[in-house]
C-alpha cells in the first residue's frame, strides 16, 4: 500500500480536533491513581429502604490520613474537578514543604500543562525528574508537552527514556506511536501501538478524569490513525474492535482500505462479516440523488 499522507488538521479524542498552544493541550490524564489514593465515592441511603437514613456524621468512618495527606487529597479533588488553576497553588503549598517530592511535582506540572501554560510545566516535570531520575511518569509527560510543542523527535526521545525505566508503561507506547505517527514513520507506529495493546488491551478505550500521566487524545490524521488502531487491533485478534476502527477510517475518507485484503496483519479477521462489510464497495446507487416526484 502507498504510505498516506498525513493532513495538517488538529487534534483530540475521542476524537476532538487538537489544539495548539494557545489553546488546551492535546493530551488527558490516563487512569494512573494518584499517590494519595483514588477519590472514592458514596451513595447516601435513601429514605424508605426498611431503616432510617444515617446522618451523615454517623455515616462516614473517621479519616485515618494525616492533615499533609488531607491537603494533598483536597489538590488531587481539584484536579479531578479540571479546577487546575486552583490546583496549583495548594501544590505549590506542599512543594514548599517537600521540594524534592517528585509526585507532587510532578502533579503541579499537570495543573500548569492543562492550562497550557507549557513553560511552567517543563520546570516542574524536569524538577521531577531531577529529583527522582527513575520516574517515568514525568519523563513520559514530558514527552507529551513536546508532543503538544510538535518536537516529535524529542517526545519520541523522552517516551524512550520512561521506557527504559518501566517498559510495560502501555501509556508511554501509545503516546510514542502517535509520535511516530506524525513523523510518517509507520512501521514503527504500528509496532508502538502493536505493543500498547499488548500490554493493555483497554489503553486506547481509557477515560479517566484525573491521574499522574498524560497520554494523548488524537493525532494530526485521524484518518491514518484509525487505520492503524484497526491494523493493531487486528494483529491481536480482536475483530470488532478492528471492524470498529477501520469503519472510522472509512468515515474520515481514509483510502488505502484495499491493503486490508493483502496485508498480513489482517489475516485473522478478515472472514469476519463486519470487517468485510466495510471493505465492501458502496452500492453506485446509494451516491445518487433520488429522482424528484413527478410534476416538480
Amino acid at each position: 500500500m502507498s504510505q498516506p499522507s498525513l493532513a495538517a488538521v488538529a487534534l483530540a479524542i475521542w476524537f476532538t480536533p487538537q489544539v495548539l498552544l494557545a489553546q488546551t493541550p492535546s493530551v488527558r490524564l490516563a487512569t494512573t491513581a494518584a499517590s494519595s489514593g483514588q477519590v472514592a465515592q458514596t451513595s447516601a441511603r435513601q429514605p424508605g429502604s426498611g431503616s432510617q437514613a444515617i446522618p451523615p456524621q454517623a455515616s462516614r468512618a473517621p479519616s485515618t490520613r494525616t492533615p499533609r495527606e488531607e491537603e494533598e487529597m483536597r489538590a488531587d479533588i481539584l484536579m479531578a474537578r479540571k479546577l487546575y488553576a486552583e490546583a496549583v497553588p495548594a501544590y505549590q503549598k506542599l512543594i514548599e514543604q517537600e521540594p524534592r517530592n517528585a509526585v507532587l511535582l510532578n502533579k503541579l506540572g499537570i495543573a500548569y500543562h492543562q492550562q497550557t501554560m507549557l513553560d511552567q510545566a517543563k520546570r516542574y516535570y524536569g524538577r521531577a525528574v531531577r529529583a527522582d531520575k527513575h520516574y517515568a511518569n514525568a519523563l513520559n509527560n514530558l514527552g507529551a508537552l513536546e508532543y503538544d510543542r510538535r518536537r516529535y523527535r524529542q517526545a519520541v526521545k523522552q517516551y524512550k527514556k520512561a521506557l527504559e525505566i518501566s517498559p510495560e508503561m502501555a501509556t508511554a507506547y501509545r503516546n510514542l506511536g502517535s509520535a511516530y505517527l506524525a513523523q510518517k514513520k509507520y512501521d514503527e507506529a504500528f509496532a508502538a501501538y502493536h505493543r500498547a495493546l499488548e500490554l493493555d488491551p483497554q489503553v486506547f478505550e481509557h477515560r479517566g478524569s484525573f491521574g499522574t500521566v498524560l497520554q494523548h487524545i488524537g493525532v494530526d490524521d485521524k484518518g491514518t490513525f484509525f487505520f492503524f488502531l484497526a491494523k493493531s487491533y487486528a494483529s491481536m485478534g480482536n475483530a470488532e474492535r478492528c471492524a470498529h476502527y477501520l469503519r472510522m477510517a472509512r468515515d474520515e475518507g481514509y483510502t488505502g482500505l484495499a491493503a486490508v485484503q493483502t496485508d498480513p496483519a489482517f489475516a485473522s479477521v478478515l472472514k469476519d462479516p463486519g470487517v468485510q462489510e466495510i471493505l465492501q464497495p458502496a452500492s453506485p446507487s446509494a451516491n445518487q440523488t433520488p429522482p424528484a416526484p413527478p410534476g416538480l
